[in-house]
C-alpha cells in the first residue's frame, strides 16, 4: 500500500474553502472544497469517499487536482459536456409546432364530423 494522500491548508485556504459552502457556486465545487477540507482535517480517502458516496479514486483525483492547480482545480474546465446540436431553424420550428398541432386537430375534427354526417 502506498503512502496516505494528505493535503495541508493554511488558515486562509481553509477559510476560503469553508466560505465556498455558502457562495453561489455549483454543488460540485462545494463538494470538492469539502473533500479537501475533510482530508486536511485528518479524514482518510476511503472515509471521505464513503461520506460522499464516491469512489476513492474520485476523491484522490480531487486532492491531486488541488495539489496541482489549487483553487482553480475545483471548477470544471469550460466547454465540458455535450455541445448543442440544434440550429436557429429548429427553434423556429418548435415555436410554430403548437400552433400547427392545434390547426391539425381542428381540421381532423372537422373531417370526422363530415364523415359522420
Amino acid at each position: 500500500m502506498g503512502a496516505r494522500l494528505r493535503v495541508f491548508l493554511t488558515r486562509e485556504q481553509d477559510r476560503t474553502l469553508l466560505n465556498l459552502r455558502t457562495a453561489d457556486t455549483p454543488q460540485k465545487v462545494k463538494d470538492r472544497a469539502e473533500v479537501i477540507r475533510l482530508n486536511a482535517h485528518g479524514w482518510y480517502v476511503e472515509k471521505i469517499a464513503a461520506h460522499f458516496n464516491w469512489s476513492p479514486q474520485t476523491v484522490r483525483n480531487v486532492l491531486h487536482k488541488w495539489q496541482k492547480l489549487g483553487l482553480e482545480g475545483l471548477w470544471d474546465k469550460p466547454g465540458r459536456g455535450g455541445k448543442t446540436k440544434y440550429t436557429e431553424e429548429d427553434i423556429v420550428f418548435l415555436a410554430i409546432l403548437p400552433q400547427k398541432r392545434t390547426t391539425d386537430i381542428q381540421q381532423s375534427s372537422t373531417s370526422a364530423k363530415t364523415l359522420l354526417r
